[in-house]
């Protein structure tokens, strides 16, 4: 009989959660979850979804503090001894910052924002690698302003080019040990992280308007795509970016 799959999803704020739209596909799709939490605040908010994800761990993570990451990893290989797949799906950036030009950034800022949304994801990978000595996924969440200038997507814009870099580096890395790592690129989504950006109504009516399927991505739809990358069906895709954002992207 086959095993389900195991996997950490990190980045589950609330029901609009991009990260909780992949937990539910993964969970229909058999898979026994772990959860992370960001902060005592956070908690009460992402509890009731890991009840209902029936989440076999539920754990504190501030990718900012090591022994936190210490501390889940250590229970994840206690509960199950091996990790399937890790689903990162974080990303911040001071208000200022991200509000402001990027000419006007802070270094502060900028490393900030480089640190929670990129450089989590590597340490991560890192975490999960001796874990998945069997193989395993990685995924990671991107948007396109990290290809192209999106207006009012300022700072991030060069954080996610970051970021869509290290997962191809990272799969390059850890491809010898069969373990995948790719990125989705969603269109905009009104989630509690994209609240944070100027004049974001407006660009989730511009990108439903000139999309050819004339829609906005759902948290749904995105999961369906994450449950894909991180199963065996994807097992021959590794260090890609893919786009959930019905064609938006491909009219450059």
């Amino acid at each position: 009989m086959t095993k389900p799959l195991v996997g950490l999803i990190v980045g589950l704020a609330n029901s609009d959660s991009i990260a909780f739209g992949c937990a539910q596909a993964l969970k229909a799709m058999g898979a026994e979850l772990a959860i992370t939490y960001q902060s005592d605040k956070a908690k009460p908010f992402v509890a009731p979804l890991a009840k209902e994800l029936d989440a076999a761990l539920f754990m504190p993570l501030d990718v900012r503090q090591p022994a936190e990451l210490r501390a889940l990893f250590g229970a994840i290989g206690a509960q199950w001894g091996r990790l399937d797949f890790v689903l990162h799906s974080i990303a911040f950036a001071p208000k200022a910052d991200l509000q402001g030009r990027y000419l006007d950034s802070s270094a502060e800022g900028f490393c900030t924002a480089m640190d929670i949304s990129c450089h989590s994801l590597v340490r991560l990978a890192k975490a999960a690698e001796p874990l998945m000595a069997e193989g395993g996924a990685i995924l990671t969440m991107s948007y396109y302003g990290a290809e192209k200038v999106i207006a009012n997507y300022n700072l991030m814009g060069p954080v996610k080019a970051a970021l869509e870099a290290s997962v191809r580096y990272l799969a390059s890395e850890l491809g010898p040990a069969n373990i995948r790592v790719n990125a989705l690129s969603p269109g905009p989504v009104a989630t509690r992280a994209a609240s944070g950006l100027a004049h974001f109504d407006a660009l989730m009516a511009e990108a439903a308007a000139r999309a050819p399927l004339h829609q906005q991505v759902s948290i749904a739809q995105i999961g369906e795509a994450a449950a894909f990358l991180l199963s065996d069906k994807s097992r021959h895709i590794t260090g890609q970016v893919i786009f959930v954002d019905n064609g938006y992207s491909a009219l450059g």
